[in-house]
């Protein structure tokens, strides 16, 4: 994989988990969307404040950010692991060159406060394996894994 030289645009979400399902939020406002998993009984997807052109970088952090949330509370449910009430996902996504060529790259942040780091770590990293879009992703662009528990 290439590194990127220069990035040109950046997309970027935070994801919440509620009860009602989750909510991703462009990082200035531009994309607000209510998801909800299949055979839910919640909307599938409410729209709010979209602009008109939300970047293709932007659309994909999106959905890749509400899979990995996804997969994020699957393990939790798994493990008997009691997610905090604030949970997010920010998911980045850089469009970048190198020379003449274009490139992706991406940072996923999992915020869970107050869980112990090691199992956050265990947490993200298991869920980074069964995402389907870690796994398109895994070997083809550059993604850093973080996590923050304070």
């Amino acid at each position: 994989m290439s590194k990127i030289e220069k990035v040109l645009v950046t997309g970027k979400t935070h994801t919440t988990h509620s009860a009602a399902g989750n909510t991703l939020r462009g990082h200035n406002g531009n994309l607000d969307i209510e998801l909800s998993s299949p055979g839910s009984s919640t909307p599938a997807h409410v729209f709010s404040g979209v602009q008109p052109h939300p970047k293709a970088e932007q659309l994909f952090a999106g959905a890749w950010s509400a899979c990995y949330t996804a997969a994020v509370g699957l393990v939790a449910q798994e493990r008997n692991i009691v997610l905090p009430a604030n949970m997010a996902v920010d998911i980045e996504v850089d469009l970048g060159q190198t020379g003449a060529e274009y490139f992706l790259q991406a940072r996923l942040t999992l915020n869970v406060p107050g869980l112990a780091h090691d199992v956050a770590t265990e947490l993200a990293h298991i869920a980074d394996s069964i995402c389907p879009y870690s796994k398109a992703t895994r070997g083809n662009i550059d993604v850093a894994l973080n996590v923050i528990t304070a």
